[in-house]
């Protein structure tokens, strides 16, 4: 009976992770989340893969102040010209990136890191298959309330 009642407690325990990770997300909207930052452990797999356009699906994780996307795009997509006043890092784990930024075309490549800097106008494409992490700060409210329309097009 132990057994089956602690088999059933980590099942709504499991259920329960996620759901306070999305809650945790919207709460990252305003600069500071009530109360004490909470120890997060998330596997990517067990986060959706969120399919903004046929060429781009995303992933991410909110902590208090920082976002970390993981976002997959598939050769030719295009992310349009847009910026933020978000900080961002973009480490490409696989595949390349060009960027057109500050009057430039950057390819950044498998193993390399791009900082853009707060409200720095960017566009990229993709050069072939790619996968990069992306971490923002303060985590992108526009991803989390999926008002980013700009890449919910085909690209």
């Amino acid at each position: 009976m132990a057994k089956t009642k602690s088999k059933a407690l980590s099942k709504r325990r499991a259920g329960a992770k996620l759901t306070k990770s999305h809650s945790r997300a919207k709460r990252a909207v305003t600069k500071h989340a009530a109360g004490t930052a909470a120890l997060q452990y998330i596997p990517w797999h067990t986060i959706p893969l969120e399919e903004l356009n046929p060429l781009l699906q995303r992933q991410f994780v909110v902590g208090q102040e920082i976002m970390l996307a993981r976002v997959l795009l598939k050769k030719g997509c295009i992310v349009p010209e847009h910026s933020h006043h978000n900080e961002q890092l973009t480490y490409i784990l696989d595949g390349a990136l060009k960027f057109w930024i500050d009057g430039k075309e950057i390819v950044v490549h498998a193993g390399e890191v791009l900082c853009i800097p707060a409200h720095m106008p960017h566009k990229a494409e993709a050069m072939e298959d790619t996968v990069d992490l992306d971490v923002f700060n303060p985590p992108r409210a526009d991803w989390i309330n999926k008002t980013d329309l700009y890449l919910r097009e085909k690209k």
